[in-house]
């Protein structure tokens, strides 16, 4: 009998290229590319660290992508958490590729494009899961997993030389509010057929067990409602999370209460849930936050943002008595239905201290089950790894922490060592039909936004920010004829954040003085006298003269006018 032909293996070479979401929480982003094609799975923001003073957002660099543009086929969204859709509209400032993603994603997006200007119209794509898009050599494939948002999908990329799976953010809920359950089948038969590399989000990689499902929430605000009938309740929670607010919106209705909402996002998202059928209000039980006061306590919920304590947020407004229709006291229940994202705590515990300064009661996730995770704990992780057996693992989403502990999990469930990768922002990971390995790295990083501007800030720039945060600023201005070596008015002293002038006249007059000296030996010396030269010697002076009388080291700004 002839033997048959033995199979050619593919010649091409697939890279793995995350821009963001490796060794930090956010900023999710991770190039796939095979040959002359590139697809990217999600493009998401990060939020500013306590070191970066001014900052609002934080993106991920993609002058990869910009480089490559000829070779990028899409984008294709897991879900529409900040952390994974936040900045696409920086994305289109300067690419316009086609952007994929389920119909609840991308009427979020939609919403947060209506906030920007951009030099083209998006290219919009809606899909379901179970569909399929040809992106070049790449084939992507949407599958259903069950998340803290709706319509959350994992991507199975169909590529020459085998499938690559990326879970997305998941979670295994055998009871999830709407009623699908994520599709194990088909990550059972993609194990089945052969899965070549495993991306896999590892957030709560360290907690052993299930993460537990929503409907248990549910029952907790059941009791609360119960046993608070007769306080107001206000519920801060996550925006994007669609069956959370459903939930509340669902006990208020049968605890016969009136459902405002406040906060812009809250506001946004509670719209487009609406408006494409994830959401069902009934009728008469939403009422407009202007009317709030024609109902009395027990008859009124309101669902409000804050729940991470971001200042200026709908809570933290009704916190420290600045919000212009809600005032709480005493006859307030506060309930915090949502975990602080790591580097939050300090927000969040802010707002619940000031809040029971006030005399207000506060319910939170230590106190009473108001919070599920949308996360896999280590037992899903396990299933996962179980049910797709993949040649490679790379665990993504997480700090470093997370990511080795989702190393141990693989290893655990029998993959080899030599076989899992911890990557970082911009390392290359490279796969042939000979096996896979580490190839250099590209361009990648933070990109700082402040207001308007996007890469304006750098790192000289929030390095003075920090100095002046934290030791102040003295302005010197002076004018000087440097031709005729003279000073012609001043040294005139200002001083921003260092000390308060009126009680530290004595120390001014001597910053004058050293000043002045400072200034007269350039102009009355032999070498040269320019205004750069007189300003680097002012700023040298007192640099030293300050830190030998107060130990600090305040930004020192002289001003040198010369004519």
């Amino acid at each position: 009998m002839p033997k048959k032909p033995r199979k050619a293996k593919p010649q091409g070479k697939l890279r793995i290229i995350p821009l963001g979401g490796l060794g930090e929480i956010g900023k999710n982003m991770t190039v796939i590319e095979y040959e002359d094609d590139m697809v990217v799975i999600d493009c998401g923001l990060g939020f500013p660290e306590d070191d970066m003073p001014g900052i609002d957002l934080v993106i991920p660099d993609i002058s990869y992508l910009e480089a490559n543009r000829e070779k990028l086929r899409g984008v294709v969204l897991t879900h529409g958490h900040e952390d994974h859709i936040g900045a696409i509209p920086y994305l289109l400032r300067t690419l316009n590729p086609p952007i994929y993603g389920t119909p609840l994603t991308l009427g979020i997006i939609r919403n947060k494009l209506e906030e920007h200007v951009l030099p083209h119209k998006p290219k919009l794509c809606p899909v379901n899961a179970g569909d399929k898009v040809r992106l070049g050599a790449i084939t992507a494939e949407f599958i259903h997993v069950n998340h803290s948002i709706a319509d959350a999908c994992a991507i199975a990329l169909h590529t020459p030389l085998g499938v690559l799976l990326h879970t997305g953010d998941f979670k295994l809920d055998t009871s999830p509010i709407d009623g699908e359950m994520m599709d194990i089948v088909r990550f059972g038969e993609l194990g089945r057929e052969g899965v070549l590399a495993l991306l896999c989000e590892s957030t709560n990689s360290e907690r052993p067990g299930y993460t537990p499902s929503e409907k248990k929430v549910g029952a907790s605000l059941e009791n609360i409602f119960s046993t608070h009938a007769k306080k107001r309740i206000i519920i801060a929670t996550f925006s994007s999370n669609v069956h959370r607010v459903q939930q509340i919106i669902d006990t208020s209705a049968r605890h016969g209460r009136k459902v405002a909402i406040t906060g812009r996002s809250m506001l946004g998202i509670v719209k487009a849930a609406t408006e494409l059928g994830y959401m069902k209000i009934p009728s008469g039980v939403l009422v407009d936050i202007n009317e709030i006061k024609k109902y009395k306590p027990r008859e009124l919920t309101i669902i409000t943002t804050g729940s991470q304590g971001e200042p200026m947020s709908a809570l933290y407004r009704m916190a420290f008595s600045d919000h212009a229709q809600v005032s709480l006291d005493a006859g307030d229940l506060v309930v915090l239905s949502a975990s602080a994202i790591p580097g939050n705590e300090k927000l969040v515990g802010r707002i619940i201290n000031e809040l029971s300064k006030n005399h207000v009661e506060v319910l939170h996730d230590a106190v009473v089950e108001v919070h599920v995770s949308g996360h896999a704990c280590q037992e899903e992780i396990k299933l996962m790894l179980a049910l797709t057996k993949p040649r490679y693992f790379m665990p993504v989403h997480g700090e470093s922490r997370h990511l080795c502990a989702c190393q141990e999990l693989a290893a655990y469930m029998g993959v080899d060592r030599k076989r899992i990768f911890i990557s970082e922002i911009g390392r290359v990971l490279e796969i042939d039909s000979e096996g896979a390995h580490w190839n250099g790295t590209v361009g990648a990083g933070s990109v700082l936004v402040d207001g308007y501007g996007v890469g304006d800030v750098g790192s000289i720039v929030l390095r003075d920010r920090r100095h002046l945060a934290q030791d102040g600023l003295i302005v010197v201005v002076a004018t000087v004829d440097t031709d005729a070596r003279l000073l012609l008015s001043g040294p005139d002293i200002v001083s921003r954040g260092f000390v308060y002038v009126r009680e530290a006249e004595e120390l001014m007059e001597e910053v004058r003085t050293v000043a002045y000296d400072s200034i007269m030996n350039i102009l009355e010396g032999r070498g040269r006298a320019d205004r750069m030269q007189i300003k680097k010697s002012v700023k040298d002076d007192l640099t030293k003269y300050l830190y030998s009388k107060t130990k600090k080291k305040p930004m020192i700004l002289p001003v040198i006018m010369n004519v």
